[in-house]
């Protein structure tokens, strides 16, 4: 009996999560297709039933990240103007907290996948390319209207979003290690991002003061 059009879409859609959640977890050239295809619950040998080659799956994979990354920005945002709060510190307090640190599998995948990025083909660069593209001009767009400047946001955007990620990864690689270190990092680096966002607009600083 064959496959219905529906069951096809949705065992596609099986293969590209379980890909995703493996190539989080261990990078794309890590995981090859027996492995990822068990993970989805099938066997290898469906696997060019839904796509052309691992280059492929590796692309529709990223597509589907950065969409859903996409998603995450915009939801944080509309939350954060919902509940009348600042939307810039909102992130970074999302961004390096604890539980998203350990969402690896879900968590924002222009961290999750930084270190792939250069090593994948042509169409999956792409994506991510567009991917922090749209993240960067999203972010710059809210610094601008939340601080009331024309001229900066992007660079500020930029600046702020790479040092978000740079404190995130860096305490992910040390967390399973060490956990005190990792947390250290992850405060410092979100507390430091916090009072130079209150600075930038002529609050006070909000930092807690906590024991060294």
């Amino acid at each position: 009996m064959g496959v219905s059009r529906q069951q096809a879409i949705e065992n596609r859609r099986a293969i590209v999560a379980a890909a995703e959640k493996l190539f989080r977890e261990r990078g794309v050239d890590a995981v090859g297709l027996a492995e990822l295809m068990k993970a989805a619950g099938f066997t290898q040998g469906g696997f060019y039933n839904h796509f052309e080659s691992k280059d492929a799956l590796v692309a529709a994979v990223m597509e589907k990240a950065m969409e859903d990354g996409g998603e995450t920005f915009a939801s944080i945002l509309e939350n954060a103007r919902s509940a009348d709060a600042d939307p810039v510190r909102q992130r970074i307090e999302w961004y390096l907290s604890p539980e998203h640190r350990a969402n690896i599998d879900a968590g924002c995948p222009l961290s999750g996948f930084v270190g792939d990025a250069r090593r994948l083909g042509d169409v999956a660069r792409g994506s991510y390319v567009e991917g922090l593209a749209a993240n960067l001009k999203q972010f710059a767009k809210v610094i601008e209207e939340t601080e009331g400047i024309n001229e900066g946001s992007r660079r500020k955007a930029i600046a702020l979003f790479s040092q978000m990620v740079g404190t995130l990864l860096l305490s992910r690689a040390v967390a399973d290690v060490d956990p005190a270190l990792a947390d250290e990092i992850l405060d410092e680096g979100r507390e430091h991002l916090l009072a130079a966002a209150d600075a930038q607009r002529g609050k006070p600083s909000r930092r807690h003061s906590r024991r060294a």
